[in-house]
């Protein structure tokens, strides 16, 4: 009896010991990386993966080593259900349990984009296929759901005008929906309490305002007169004057070929300025938000008219005997 006792505790002390071991060795694992490449690789996580299928794929690329210690290490450390899918930045120097973490922790890799002042949805469209961060036909199909947009809170058919020019970072195999929410977002946070009641003030909805903007944007070559040509546009609503403004009636054409001729402008669209009276029903691009100041904050001045100097600047006229004038000596001389 005594003997088989003694068999039992020498096993189970051999037992413990190899646990201690193979837990210690565990431990010097976790925190020693696989060499001292610090170099950046992307290591692309995919949807319902499990964990043997990461740790080889990792084992692979040369980011850790002994691919068993790292499932088990992940099962003790009970990360192994806690993986998420994504791309991640990963080096062979980062210890074991630092990948765990950062997979764990969802720190995907980030795309950079930026959406420029004046970009109309189309456009907005290819920089986001450009990215790679979905097709240009998906983006455009979100981003023309009427009922999309209404559920985003816009009173307008698309979200043209309400994708907010900035810079953004997504990661990989974000949908267009979560990316148009991310742009309409901060267009809200732009778009103030102070900016509500003055547009309040001018009798003007917020969408009014943002379709004003997106014209404003589409005219100015030269920020500083942002505010001019906003006091022209504004000047013309109170004599009940067309707004005459080229890029609405290009924004209305099918097949534009980048040279707008008089037959262009009496082509009746409901963006041609030329032949409807009042704004546009909806915005013609996605104004800046100096644009969009310059819409509630016009200039004090009276000009009515302003023709391209050809050189990103404008000459005002208050008057169609001087902007005829302009006309001739900026657009009609050779």
């Amino acid at each position: 009896m005594r003997k088989f006792l003694f068999i039992i505790l020498i096993s189970a002390f051999i037992s413990f010991s190899a646990l201690s071991c193979l837990f210690l060795d565990l431990l010097v694992y976790a925190d020693k990386s696989a060499n001292a490449d610090d170099s950046k690789k992307v290591a692309v996580i995919q949807p319902g993966q499990n964990l043997s299928t990461i740790a080889n794929y990792l084992n692979n690329t040369g980011i850790i080593k002994n691919p068993v210690k790292f499932k088990l290490l992940a099962r003790i450390k009970d990360y192994d259900k806690k993986i998420k899918a994504g791309e991640y930045l990963l080096s062979s120097s980062m210890s074991p349990i630092k990948i765990l973490e950062t997979m764990t922790s969802g720190k995907v890799r980030l795309y950079k984009i930026t959406i420029p002042e004046g970009y109309n949805l189309k456009q907005v469209a290819s920089i986001i296929a450009k990215a790679k961060l979905g097709t240009k036909e998906d983006f455009l199909k979100a981003a023309t759901d009427s009922s999309f947009v209404h559920k985003q809170g816009i009173n307008a058919e698309t979200f043209e005008g309400y994708l907010f020019p900035e810079t953004y970072h997504f990661p990989k195999g974000i949908t267009p929906e979560k990316i148009i929410a991310a742009m309409v977002e901060r267009f809200r946070l732009i778009f103030n309490p102070e900016w509500k009641k003055r547009a309040k003030d001018l009798n003007l909805s917020i969408h009014q305002i943002v379709t004003l903007a997106s014209i404003i944007e589409k005219e100015t070559g030269a920020s500083f007169e942002r505010p001019v040509i906003s006091s022209v546009f504004h000047n013309r609503f109170k004599k009940r004057m067309r707004l005459e403004s080229d890029p609405t009636v290009i924004y209305g054409l099918k097949n534009f070929d980048g040279n707008i001729t008089r037959k262009h402008l009496a082509i009746k669209t409901p963006y041609n300025t030329y032949t409807i009276k009042g704004l546009p029903p909806g915005p013609i691009a996605n104004p800046g938000i100096k644009a969009i100041e310059a819409s509630l904050y016009p200039a004090d001045t009276d000009f009515l008219y302003f023709v391209s100097k050809k050189d990103q600047t404008h000459k005002f006229s208050t008057n169609i005997k001087d902007h005829n004038k302009a006309v001739r000596r900026y657009q009609l001389r050779k």
